[in-house]
């Protein structure tokens, strides 16, 4: 068994609000969760930050390439999300 984990760090510079910066993350979730199935998605961190969010997302698999490739694509997916900027993201792939 193989999960990956990923951590996104996003810049979301329209917003002027904690209630405008749920509804782009929000958005983003449901998005996320239409288009790729088994994921586990939240936000968890920087919550309290107008214009930064921090997601977490995991997925779990046979395969370490599985694994990886969908976390790349996810990855791919939110960068051209055009409400926000990717700042930052890091993969972590363990093997169980």
């Amino acid at each position: 068994m193989v999960v990956g984990v990923v951590k996104v760090s996003l810049h979301i510079p329209e917003t002027r609000s904690l209630k405008g910066k749920r509804q782009v993350v929000k958005k983003l979730i449901q998005r996320m969760n239409g288009r790729f199935k088994n994921l586990a998605i939240s936000e968890v961190a920087d919550q309290d930050l107008w214009q930064k969010a921090v997601i977490g997302i995991s997925a779990v698999g046979p395969d370490s390439r599985l694994v990886n490739s969908l976390l790349d694509k996810v990855i791919d997916y939110i960068e051209e999300f055009d409400e926000l900027e990717v700042i930052q993201a890091e993969i972590d792939i363990i093997n169980m």
